[in-house]
């Protein structure tokens, strides 16, 4: 049985590519040594799969930046805003990622929202009326030769034309059927000329087939592949799915004439029975997702043999062995970990030891007779795992969660009288200002942790060092002129793992890298056991930001549901139990932060949607009915008089707009500057209660908002929103920027809501 990689992580095993971006973007570098780098992470992604015996190798994997974004450029697909900066390809591409600010013009960013699911993010295509979709580009064509080049004959790989058009926004009158015909045309050039190179196969991803689909929806997409497929000749095509199962359309897919067709047996709830129920052709070839990309627990070799045996049982003549979805999600190796003991570490699997586990699979689906299946090393190993138990167990934290009472997932009084009591006390005037947490992570910040964890300073000169920015960071806030301040996050390295570090359950690890969008790389921690608070986390630094102004302080804390969906979750537990055991130890250090004068407190749930069942159906029963409760149980003990803020970001919000008012937070920030304000019409028509502050500004991106656009975003927003809800701050936290750019855009932001009070008198 033969094995399949549907892509690889890029981002380098150490973060090379990010850092060659950066120092390019600040124009340290030149652009041939980002592409150097580029294709030196090519290279070891490529050899490593080839290493590992991996049979279907993808190229085209790799992006500098987004895969989407990619194919947008591959097809001409630029708005002409970008086009008329006069900028080289590269830096254009950049520009529609970015955003551009410089002697050539001023404009933002394209929209980016979260890739299905998952915390990646991915870069929304812009099709205008007047664009002209044309293969343009060789990318695709370059990384498949320079595979060639070092002896890898790979199958390129490219995000599939139904999922495109889908997940692209359309910005004048015309629709998704409009470009079609277009766009298979184009398509169909791409696979000719693979087919003039002598490529065996040709991957098109097409995820969104996971999500509901409507009958205009399954007619698209019919229409868009017919076209293809008829124009190919030699070359066999793969349509890939993955993140869920394909209930709405598996007859027709497998019906048409695709060679391979790729499905999830991870999270497709429905996919093995599609397949007993209604076939599998004998004539294609079915890649089965069988080993988790999403998770880095080892995968158990019994259940998936079992799973592969039940397939050719059900009649399923050719398989090929595959991840669940793009290693993309999962670190580069556990090589890298020295600090984690062994026996621990030997239950994660990261991206490289998942090839192994492929070809262990392999292997064993070629050996006769079970007992020569168990005697196997590899299955003998595996099953010694999986016969230990794992994980810390903390009878009082399960007690306590089995205690929790109808009422403790209700806050008294409603929602009404305390924005009385809050408005009353804080005094802030209309139009408050503020920011949503952290402040830039400068070099000597980064220096400081680093040199606290290795030893080399003590901790009494760290926790002075990080006051002393605390400080400064609070005059700066007040000297431009901010309502409501915060203490800048310097003591956090990151708004989950900073969190995880404090718990008990975790486990952390030193370069477990995975890429969240561009260059921006998170490490989440390993929740390995049951969670509990033992100590305050975050109450010295609140308290002492408290202590240096006579303005209202945030206390800053990431929530139960984005601490789980930025970590490896569990597999032996549910996710709403995990999720409980998280809510309650946030709750405890809510409560503390109260108790020490703390009157804003602001719980983060940035990934509410993360975990949202990818069909609607699913919605309350698999999410929302516990994801929702999860959060009002962190806030339901404290006074009415605290005030309790949310954020959220880059992803789709408006279809679930009642389910965050259910949240009863008293005011929630939105990401809401790339998507162009989108979210503001559901809000309105969902009589949205909490007070809102829509993101005026856009932090991914390095150029500075002017007043006059920001006080232009504000007016829009006040045309949906009444004056009394309206928060006016940035679309996120301000981690990732530089100083200069920081203050320069807080400046303007200020004077913007000023401006806007003005108007308002």
């Amino acid at each position: 049985m033969k094995t399949a990689v549907i892509g690889f992580p890029r981002i380098g095993k150490n973060r090379e590519l990010k850092f060659a971006a950066e120092k390019y973007f600040k124009g340290e570098s030149s652009l041939g040594a980002l592409f150097a780098e580029g294709k030196a992470q090519r290279e070891y992604g490529l050899t490593v799969q080839k290493n590992a015996g991996i049979d279907f190798i993808s190229s085209n994997d790799f992006s500098f930046y987004d895969g989407l974004l990619d194919t947008a450029v591959l097809f001409n697909v630029i708005p002409g805003r970008y086009r008329e900066l006069g900028l080289n390809p590269t830096d254009t591409y950049f520009a529609m990622a970015r955003g551009y600010q410089g002697e050539k013009g001023n404009v933002k960013a394209l929209a980016m929202k979260k890739w299905f699911n998952t915390n990646y993010h991915y870069i929304v295509p812009e099709i205008e009326d007047n664009s002209f979709v044309s293969l343009n580009n060789t990318k695709i064509f370059d990384e498949y030769d320079e595979a060639l080049s070092i002896g890898i004959k790979t199958k390129p790989v490219i995000a599939g034309p139904f999922t495109f058009l889908k997940l692209a926004r359309f910005t004048g009158n015309k629709t998704a059927e409009d470009f079609a015909d277009d766009l298979a045309s184009e398509y169909s050039t791409l696979v000719a000329e693979f087919e003039n190179k002598g490529a065996e196969w040709i991957q098109f991803d097409e995820p969104y087939l996971v999500k509901d689909l409507t009958a205009e929806d399954i007619e698209l997409f019919k229409s868009l592949y017919e076209k293809i497929l008829g124009a190919r000749n030699t070359i066999k095509v793969l349509v890939q799915t993955y993140f869920g199962d394909v209930r709405d359309i598996y007859n027709d897919l497998v019906a048409l004439d695709f060679d391979g067709i790729g499905l999830d047996f991870v999270e497709g709830k429905m996919t093995y029975g599609l397949i007993e129920r209604n076939g599998f052709p004998d004539n294609k070839i079915l890649f089965a997702g069988l080993v988790n990309g999403k998770n880095i627990w080892r995968n158990d070799y019994a259940k998936t043999l079992a799973k592969i045996n039940s397939l050719e049982r059900a009649g399923v003549k050719n398989i090929v062995i595959s991840t669940s979805c793009s290693l993309l999600h999962v670190p580069y190796t556990t090589k890298s970990e020295t600090k984690i003991d062994k026996d621990t570490l030997y239950h994660f699997a990261y991206a490289e030891e998942k090839l192994t586990e492929l070809t262990d699979l392999a292997e064993l689906t070629g050996i006769e007779g079970e007992y020569n299946i168990q005697s196997a090393e590899c299955y003998r190993m595996n099953r010694r795992l999986f016969g230990e138990r794992k994980g810390s167990y903390d009878e009082a934290v399960r007690n306590r969660v089995a205690s929790i009472k109808d009422s403790d997932y209700t806050r008294l009084p409603a929602f009404d009288e305390r924005e009385k009591i809050q408005k009353e006390l804080l005094g802030l005037p209309v139009f408050p200002t503020t920011t949503i947490g952290s402040f830039p992570q400068t070099a000597d910040v980064k220096e400081y942790r680093k040199d606290f964890r290795k030893g080399n300073i003590s901790e009494d000169e760290y926790k002075s060092f990080v006051k002393s920015k605390i400080a400064d960071c609070i005059k700066l806030q007040e000297e431009i002129g901010l309502d409501v301040l915060v203490h800048g996050e310097y003591e956090r390295n990151d708004m989950v793992e900073y969190f995880g570090e404090n718990l008990e359950g975790y486990v952390f690890t030193e370069k477990a890298w995975v890429q969240s969008y561009g260059t921006r790389c998170v490490k989440p921690p390993i929740i390995w056991g049951d969670v509990s608070r033992k100590n305050p986390i975050t109450v010295e630094w609140s308290v002492f930001a408290k202590s240096c102004t006579d303005k209202p302080v945030k206390g800053m804390l990431t929530g139960p549901v984005t601490i789980l969906n930025w970590s490896f979750p569990r597999e032996d537990i549910s996710l709403k139990e995990s999720t409980l055991q998280i809510a309650l130890a946030i709750r405890d250090e809510v409560l503390d932060l109260e108790k020490n004068g703390i009157g804003i407190i602001q719980i983060d749930e940035a990934a509410l949607r993360e975990k949202l069942p990818l069909r609607k159906s699913d919605w309350n029963r698999d999410y929302l009915d516990w994801a929702i409760p999860a959060f009002r149980l962190v806030a339901s003990g404290v006074k009415p008089e605290t005030q309790i803020h949310t954020h959220m970001c880059y992803s789709e919000f408006t279809d679930i707009i009642p389910a965050i008012d259910a949240m009863d937070a008293d005011v929630i920030t939105f990401e809401a500057s790339r998507s162009d304000y989108q979210i503001l019409d559901a809000l309105k028509e969902n009589n949205f209660k909490t007070e809102v502050g829509p993101g005026v500004y856009d932090i991914h991106s390095p150029r500075v908002p002017s007043v006059d656009e920001i006080y232009s975003a504000l007016v829009i927003m006040r045309k949906k929103l009444d004056d009394s809800k309206l928060w006016v701050n940035p679309d996120c936290g301000l981690k990732t920027r530089g100083d200069k750019e920081t203050k320069a855009s807080l400046i303007n932001l200020v004077e913007a809501a000023k401006k806007l009070r003005a108007d308002e008198a």
